[in-house]
């Protein structure tokens, strides 16, 4: 399977998908004008994957921030790695995160869907004068 690489730009986030080198990754800004149009191809991609998924998929969310339109498409990515999980796979989600917003949007995330996420604090990212 071909990887799915779109490089970041201001508003929207790096995407690296690469069955070969165990490599799924989302990171940066994701408030894209149209976040259903930016995030069709990889809920795509994640579906052809998901016929054939490797033993285990590491996927790292390391996002700084998002609207409410990449909200809700994420959701519909951690909806497929929950089918890829419950069909006998392991699946790891890495969430990282630089403020307490973002960590309790992680929280909200492993909430609502049935895999173990991996916290992780960016350190460059959290403010430790609050």
């Amino acid at each position: 399977m071909e990887p799915l690489i779109i490089p970041g730009t201001e508003i929207c986030p790096d995407v690296r998908l690469d069955v070969l080198n165990n490599i799924f990754e989302i990171k940066g800004k994701s408030i894209p004008p149209d976040g259903k149009t930016f995030y069709e191809p990889i809920l795509d991609w994640l579906k052809i994957y998901s016929y054939n998924p490797n033993q285990t998929t590491n996927f790292r969310f390391n996002l700084e921030f998002f609207n409410i339109t990449s909200s809700k498409m994420l959701l519909f990515i951690l909806y497929k790695l929950s089918d890829i999980h419950a069909s006998g796979f392991n699946v790891n989600i890495t969430w990282c995160y630089g403020d307490d917003d973002m960590f309790e949007v992680g929280e909200d995330y492993a909430y609502m869907i049935n895999i173990p996420f991996d916290f992780i604090a960016n350190p460059e990212k959290t403010d430790s004068a609050a």
